[in-house]
């Protein structure tokens, strides 16, 4: 490929800085998705179309375009789409270069059209994205201990109803209340640069109404792992995953299937880890590290650690893990010279050795929080909508949630890469002022369908900070 870098357009004398700053922001967008992954034609070409050929107005992959811009410009709900894309010039311009359209589809079609779909096509579009990438070799800098690519593992709640939405809700009742809710559990590929990629998701969900034994996160994992192994067989794997997994199913699985893992261990989860690793840590004072880190290295990190601890569990199956811990003390910003101590401790199937644990702890075992700061929590607050019911329809909600998974990732992909790095050197501010500028761009930049296809096929590398 191309050193050149032929992406970033010739400035246009006419244009002001705003409409500068607007095509580079487009450029970014269009750029980055064509040159990790093609067309969106492409994209969705393996999803059944269920409508009748004569009667299509708009192709699949400009209804699946259409939601995924929803979501990167923020909209916030689906209505939102026929007063900021329809009956614009710019915008209807650009969908007649990238999909043939006259204008934008209503939103009304996507929830339509979204009712009808597969939903594990999409779902597997979704998993395209990351192999892509995987396989392109983009995020090889990134692997744990030069290896294992960390998967983190949590469940998150996505809708809630106060009546019953479908056959297939969860309920709880509080109070004498009841709520209907839909939770997910999600495997996202975490990465030290903040990178949080959705790879699977499994929807917790009852099979009927009035089920003897509701669904649950653990059931939710065994599911998910299967369909884990089944889409990366060769794939090195650690698995990042909170103290609800704690326990013999969790590691006979990651046995089977050769996977790593660090589980969150806590003092009540598994007493006789517990009591293995206090009593022998003592007799191995040789499996000690002190690390300081942080603002003139006030941070002091304490790593404790034992392999090769025999564990049977409630099966009679048997086990070897080992324990690794970090106990962290901290400045305390509000009584000079005292300090904040936190524990961290987890269960695992590396051997561990010095040389090793500071990566494994701090890029295998914490790195799990991104699943919930950089993963969900920035699809619930960061101006993606998570938990807004875009649809009424339960099998389009699982259409939508999946491409608010693949705008998420695109916008991680444009914000870290060297591209827009190299166009707003200074930044913009946040991820919601990139929103706002792709939205403005897309609304009142004119471009030709030739300076659009010219940003598409630009020939050049792209490249992510390191952590």
């Amino acid at each position: 490929m191309s050193n050149r870098n032929t992406a970033m357009p010739e400035p246009n004398q006419d244009w002001d800085e705003d409409q500068q700053e607007q095509v580079s922001i487009l450029n970014a967008f269009l750029t980055t998705v064509h040159h990790f992954f093609g067309d969106f034609d492409a994209l969705f070409q393996s999803v059944d179309d269920p409508r009748r050929p004569e009667l299509i107005i708009y192709p699949l992959a400009a209804l699946a375009f259409t939601g995924v811009l929803m979501y990167l410009c923020h909209l916030g709900a689906r209505r939102q789409i026929a007063y900021m894309f329809r009956g614009n010039g710019p915008s209807a311009a650009k969908f007649q270069a990238l999909f043939g359209t006259d204008t934008c589809p209503h939103g009304d079609t996507l929830d339509v059209t979204f009712g009808r779909l597969i939903p594990d096509q999409v779902q597997a579009v979704v998993t395209a994205l990351v192999r892509t990438l995987i396989r392109k070799k983009v995020l090889d800098r990134f692997r744990l201990l030069g290896w294992y690519f960390v998967i983190a593992v949590d469940g998150t709640g996505r809708l809630t109803f106060p009546e019953r939405h479908c056959p297939h809700c969860m309920t709880v009742t509080h109070n004498g209340k009841t709520t209907y809710y839909h939770p997910v559990l999600e495997a996202k590929l975490v990465l030290p640069n903040g990178f949080a990629f959705s790879v699977l998701t499994e929807f917790i969900e009852n099979p009927g109404e009035n089920p003897s034994k509701q669904d649950c996160e653990l059931k939710a994992f065994y599911r998910l792992a299967e369909r884990l192994k089944a889409a990366f067989p060769r794939l090195p794997i650690c698995l990042s995953l909170d103290s609800l997994f704690a326990g013999g199913p969790t590691m006979s699985i990651c046995e089977r299937y050769r996977w790593k893992y660090l589980i969150v261990h806590k003092e009540g989860d598994i007493p006789f880890i517990h009591q293995e690793f206090e009593s022998l840590v003592p007799l191995t004072p040789e499996n000690h590290l002190t690390f300081h880190t942080g603002p003139q290295g006030k941070t002091r990190q304490e790593y404790r650690w034992i392999n090769d601890i025999a564990y049977t569990d409630s099966e009679k199956k048997k086990h070897t893990v080992g324990v690794l811990e970090c106990v962290e003390s901290v400045p305390d910003p509000k009584q000079p010279g005292q300090t904040q101590t936190t524990r961290f401790r987890w269960i695992t199937n590396f051997t561990l050795k010095e040389k090793q644990v500071l990566e494994v702890a701090n890029q295998g075992g914490r790195i799990r929080w991104k699943i919930e700061n950089e993963g969900f929590n920035v699809q619930k607050n960061g101006g993606f909508d998570l938990e807004h019911a875009y649809t009424t329809d339960p099998v389009a909600s699982k259409v939508f949630y999946f491409l608010l998974q693949i705008a998420h990732l695109l916008a991680q992909l444009m914000e870290k890469s060297s591209l827009f790095r190299q166009a707003f050197p200074g930044g913009v501010g946040s991820a919601k002022n990139i929103a706002f500028r792709l939205l403005e761009a897309w609304r009142n930049l004119h471009l030709s369908a030739r300076r659009i296809q010219e940003m598409r096929d630009a020939r050049l590398q792209i490249r992510f900070a390191p952590p």
